[in-house]
């Protein structure tokens, strides 16, 4: 299936290498939605590198022990959709965060200027810590410091600290080749 997925084949065995190592495995648990409606991998998803191939049994090894049941699909890093999902993401928090009276400010900030996204008085944000993985960090996206740039656009200028890493631990898993951004925040004014 995954020669298949891929359109290559074996008899072209550089073809075929080649575009297996640009190929990870997203896996998630038994029972849960590995790719969303929109084609983007879900929030628990743990993405993977494939390690081996086994033509004689028709197999893959991928760099995790997986137990029965659980979902796996084949992914490819994308700088488009990480940008995207980095915006997605950040406009989501800043939304959550901010009063509604804001939310048209809100949107406006993410389409303006830097200086246009300036904190409101009202904001909740206090600071945010970012990490990157170290295999899709700096160059990929553009250059160094890029991520945290569209971080800081999107939140506005609040403290903001950034490093690389080879595994990001978000909730109760260990991922990789992701992004975690945690926000921290001051507490809500009661109305």
């Amino acid at each position: 299936m995954l020669l298949e997925d891929l359109q290559v084949s074996l008899s072209d065995p550089q073809t075929a290498l080649s575009a297996v190592r640009a190929t990870l495995v997203g896996l998630t648990s038994a029972g849960q939605r590995a790719i969303g409606r929109t084609g983007s991998l879900g929030v628990d998803v743990r993405v993977r590198h494939i390690i081996g191939l086994d033509p004689a049994r028709k197999g893959i090894a991928i760099a995790e022990h997986v137990e029965a049941g659980e979902r796996m699909a084949f992914c490819q890093m994308s700088l488009q959709a990480a940008k995207a999902d980095l915006r997605r993401i950040c406009a989501e928090i800043r939304e959550e965060l901010e009063p509604e009276t804001l939310s048209m400010e809100t949107a406006h900030a993410l389409a303006t200027s830097e200086a246009e996204a300036a904190p409101h008085p009202a904001r909740r944000i206090a600071g945010a810590v970012y990490v990157s993985c170290s295999g899709r960090g700096g160059p990929h996206f553009g250059g160094d410091s890029a991520e945290l740039q569209w971080v800081r656009h999107a939140l506005g200028d609040v403290p903001l600290v950034g490093f690389f890493a080879s595994g990001e631990i978000a909730h109760h898993h260990l991922y990789g080749y992701t992004g975690v951004l945690t926000v921290f925040t001051t507490p809500a004014e009661a109305t």
